[in-house]
């Protein structure tokens, strides 16, 4: 067997492993959707600290009279909204949420735009039906408001993985069964 089928057959194995481990968290998300959703809250707020901190860095290095002050304000700032993130990630994952909502309504309303001003062009009616059910999406967690806090992106995230997962999963499998034709080409 030749170097580069025995390495895709090796990767092929590893992806097909990695896209199960994906499915099978994806499914706990959706079983567990605040579990999810809060781990999702504490990622986002060390992100934001992280962030902070790197501008409140850069702005000693720019001094005062380079906008300094100003990203050393916005840097503390940051740093303020990740430390709430993860004082209270149960707050922090209501407000992801309310953004999150508001995110799909406005996509939503520019797709249904788009898509009503594509329409002599095939395929139009997509880019409509993809405005509509964010628009949809966007009323579907208003309207459960807050207790969709709970729930929306801890499920999102699992459809997320589920389909990543069956993605790798099935990149992985498409990878075996050619290193299998490349070993039987080769014997």
């Amino acid at each position: 067997m030749s170097d580069l089928a025995s390495a895709v057959k090796r990767n092929a194995g590893l992806a097909i492993m990695l896209g199960i481990v994906m499915i099978i968290l994806g499914v706990l998300a959706l079983f567990t959707p605040l579990a999810a959703g809060g781990a999702v809250a504490i990622v986002v707020g060390l992100f934001l600290l992280a962030g902070g901190f790197s501008q409140f860095l850069f702005a000693f290095k720019l001094g005062i009279g380079h906008g300094g002050i100003l990203l050393a304000v916005i840097g503390l700032l940051t740093m303020l909204a990740g430390i709430w993130m993860l004082a209270r990630p149960l707050q922090g994952l209501l407000a992801l949420t309310w953004f999150l909502a508001l995110y799909f309504l406005i996509s939503g309303i520019s797709e249904l735009i788009a898509g009503f001003q594509m329409k002599p062009i095939r395929g139009w009616g997509w880019t409509v039906f993809d405005g509509i059910v964010g628009i949809l999406l966007a009323i579907l967690i208003w309207r459960q408001w807050p207790v969709s806090g709970v729930w929306a992106i801890g499920i999102l995230v699992g459809i997320r993985l589920i389909f990543g997962g069956w993605g790798l999963f099935a990149l992985g499998s498409a990878a075996r069964a050619v290193a299998g034709a490349v070993e039987s080409d080769a014997a």
